[in-house]
């Protein structure tokens, strides 16, 4: 996914171009890293236009992650010839060669490296390739120069745990977190930027107290406390690590949204062992009754993997069920993909390439249904929608409280503000609605 951004009106600065792929935490560290660029005189242009940097944050969760990497690696070439290619983050932390050996790359940063970006940018030399296993936590967060509504405050970077299947630990290391009071004042800015809502990101930020020694309910407090803040949502949250502490934090603040994301990954125990989960499928149907208990209205998104070495049809159907059972309304699903230094990488009967399509296809079609059935029976209520921009068809568009997609005719601007809206019909999983 591509990011988009405002251009300033210095036509003479020098211009860095970014694209961002993976994951919300990969997004508040380029909006950092586009404004450190911002700081040093450069116009921060859409990466179709031609720049002096391209700025490329990796994601390496899949091989097809990996294979978009190197896609846009060609592309920048290919739009910007002159300019200096940056390769950084996840991908760019497991394999440095391979990209390095790639036609265009001037600099190859890993995840900690890519915030020295500019001391790299000053070096004279023909290529540089950068990438350790020094941890630090780096604060990020959505960049000012970005056209966006929603701001994602990092707060935890990193992950203790040891998922069979997961590559992401040796990509960015052990779990380390931000400071409560550097995470206010880090939210306090961005609300000062004009953002209405933010969201909490990390890698697992079910982590943050065993990381931090604070508890991420007091984060919560300290960050709905700040004026001008109208939204908060988290990021993914593992299920093992809700709280009544928190979900009563969330509730009381009147500011967090009827929308959790909690991975599930499967719906099958065996499998759940295989994959080194920390919890069950009876742990799971208990957590997300506990959701529903605190918000009743709730949204709930899961991430799901099918064709994990090993799974039968059986298991599979077990998924299909449990979401079924469960108000589960906004699916991710992956197949799997086996990724090097990962104990499920070694494992035996993995599963035909057709075979995970096909599941995927299964889960998708069934994900969309059961998103259409929950904003249809949204229709009829009001709602208060955060706006973000007019589509192709000159409707406004923004998400409402359940992250539904909204979309209103209208004349005005709606861009960043918050309104009162009735849903009077559906268009596909997208709710139609009249401004109050």
């Amino acid at each position: 996914m591509q990011n988009v951004y405002l251009a300033s009106s210095d036509l003479g600065s020098k211009k860095v171009s970014f694209h961002t792929l993976g994951c919300r935490l990969n997004f508040s560290e380029s909006g950092t890293i586009a404004d450190g660029f911002s700081q040093r005189g450069y116009e921060v242009v859409d990466f179709e236009t031609p720049a002096d940097v391209v700025f490329i944050n990796t994601c390496t969760v899949t091989d097809a992650a990996d294979s978009t990497c190197r896609n846009i690696i060609r592309k920048a070439q290919r739009l910007s010839p002159e300019a200096k290619i940056v390769v950084a983050g996840c991908y760019a932390q497991m394999e440095p060669q391979k990209i390095a050996a790639m036609q265009g790359v001037d600099l190859v940063l890993g995840n900690t490296e890519k915030y020295k970006v500019f001391d790299y940018l000053d070096e004279d030399q023909e290529q540089i390739v950068k990438v350790d296993k020094t941890w630090e936590f780096w604060g990020a967060s959505t960049s000012s120069t970005e056209f966006n509504t929603r701001a994602f405050l990092k707060i935890q970077d990193g992950c203790n745990y040891v998922c069979s299947f997961c590559i992401i630990p040796f990509a960015r290391g052990r779990s380390r977190a931000i400071t409560v009071s550097e995470a206010k004042k880090t939210a306090q800015d961005l609300v000062a930027k004009g953002f209405k809502e933010i969201v909490l990101t990390g890698v697992n930020i079910g982590e943050y107290e065993q990381t931090s020694g604070e508890k991420l309910a007091d984060l919560v407090k300290e960050v709905v406390s700040i004026p001008g803040l109208e939204r908060l949502r988290l990021s993914s949250v593992e299920p093992n690590t809700i709280t009544d502490e928190l979900l009563q934090v969330l509730k009381n603040s009147g500011k967090a949204q009827d929308h959790f994301h909690i991975p599930l990954q499967s719906g099958d125990d065996e499998i759940l062992q295989g994959m080194r989960r920390k919890y069950t499928v009876a742990d799971y149907k208990n957590i997300i009754e506990k959701i529903k208990t605190y918000f009743p209205l709730a949204a709930i998104g899961a991430d799901i993997i099918v064709g994990f070495p090993g799974e039968t049809r059986e298991q599979f159907e077990n998924t299909y069920n449990l979401l079924k059972e469960l108000p589960i309304t906004h699916f991710h699903v992956f197949p799997y993909s086996k990724r090097k230094n990962t104990t499920a990488g070694r494992m035996d009967n993995h599963i035909p390439h057709a075979t995970k399509k096909d599941r995927v296809k299964i889960l998708n079609f069934f994900g969309e249904a059961k998103l259409r059935d929950f904003a249809q029976d949204l229709v009829g209520e009001t709602g208060e929608v955060l706006f973000e921009q007019r589509n192709a068809q000159g409707l406004f568009e923004g998400y409402n409280s359940q992250f539904v997609r909204v979309q209103v005719v209208t004349d005005r601007d709606l861009h960043n503000t918050i309104l009162s809206v009735q849903y009077t019909g559906l268009n596909g999983s997208k709710l139609e609605g009249m401004l109050l």
